[in-house]
C-alpha cells in the first residue's frame, strides 16, 4: 500500500481512487454521493459532526480525509477498502474514523456465505477480526462480514496512528434507512447499548482503543449530484 497521497481538487477526483472508476461512479450511488457530501462541507458533513457530538464534547475538526483507504488484513491478499479514512481532533482527543458509504446496497455477504472452514486464509482472517474486535468466540454467521473488517480497520489504524479513539461510521444516503437492521444486529454483538439512527455509541468490548459505532443519514441532495 502506498504511503503517498494526493490531495483532491473537487469531488470528481474521488473517482480516481475507485476499483472501477466507471462502474462505481454513478449519480444516486454511494461513492459519488459521499464524495460530493464531504468535498462540499470542508471535509466533514454537518450530519457527521452532529452524530459525533452525541458521544463526545468539544470541537470536532477533520485533520485529514483519504478516500478509498485500504487496510491490509492477514489471511489473503484482499484488503479492507474503506470508503474514507478520517483522522480528526475531537475535543482534546484524536480519532481514527472509518466511513462506510451506503445507499441501497447491503454490507456484503453474511459470514455464512463468505466463510469457508476449509480455507486456511479465511479461518485465519476471521480469527484475527474476532480478536481485534474483542470477541471471545467466532462471530454469528448470519451477520454481515463487511461490518467486521470495516470496524477492525478503525481499530487497526487507531493503534497504528496512536489515536485515542477508533470509530466506524455508516454514512447512509438511504432515506428509508435500508439495512439498518443488519448494522443494529452487529452493534448489539459489539455491546453498543442504545445504537440508533444519528447516534454514536461506545462498544463495551475490550479493543486496542476505545471503539465507537454510528449510523448517520446523509443529505438526500447528494443523491442527485
Amino acid at each position: 500500500m502506498t504511503k503517498i497521497y494526493k490531495p483532491t481538487r473537487n469531488a470528481e477526483d474521488w473517482r480516481d481512487f475507485l476499483a472501477d472508476p466507471v462502474l462505481h461512479w454513478k449519480t444516486g450511488y454511494s461513492a459519488k454521493s459521499m464524495a460530493y457530501a464531504w468535498e462540499e462541507n470542508a471535509g466533514m458533513p454537518p450530519s457527521i459532526k452532529q452524530a459525533l457530538s452525541t458521544a463526545f464534547e468539544g470541537d470536532i475538526e477533520p485533520l485529514i480525509v483519504i478516500p478509498e483507504f485500504k487496510v491490509p488484513l492477514p489471511g489473503g491478499r484482499t484488503q479492507s477498502q474503506n470508503d474514507a479514512f478520517v483522522f480528526a481532533r475531537i475535543g482534546e482527543q484524536t480519532a481514527v474514523i472509518m466511513i462506510e458509504g451506503k445507499v441501497e446496497e447491503p454490507f456484503g455477504d453474511p459470514i455464512s456465505k463468505w466463510f469457508d472452514p476449509n480455507s486456511k486464509g479465511r479461518v485465519e482472517r476471521l480469527d484475527y477480526l474476532a480478536h481485534m474486535l474483542g470477541l471471545d468466540e467466532s462471530p454469528p454467521i448470519h451477520l454481515r462480514y463487511q461490518l467486521f473488517h470495516r470496524t477492525a480497520s478503525a481499530v487497526i489504524e487507531a493503534e497504528r496512528f496512536k489515536a485515542d479513539l477508533a470509530i466506524m461510521l455508516v454514512h447512509s444516503f438511504s432515506q428509508t434507512h435500508k439495512w439498518f437492521g443488519d448494522y443494529a444486529a452487529f452493534a448489539d454483538l459489539m455491546k453498543c447499548e442504545g445504537a440508533h439512527l444519528g447516534k454514536v455509541v461506545k462498544s463495551n468490548l475490550e479493543t486496542g482503543r476505545p471503539l465507537y459505532l454510528g449510523w448517520v443519514t446523509g443529505d438526500p441532495v447528494y443523491l442527485t449530484r
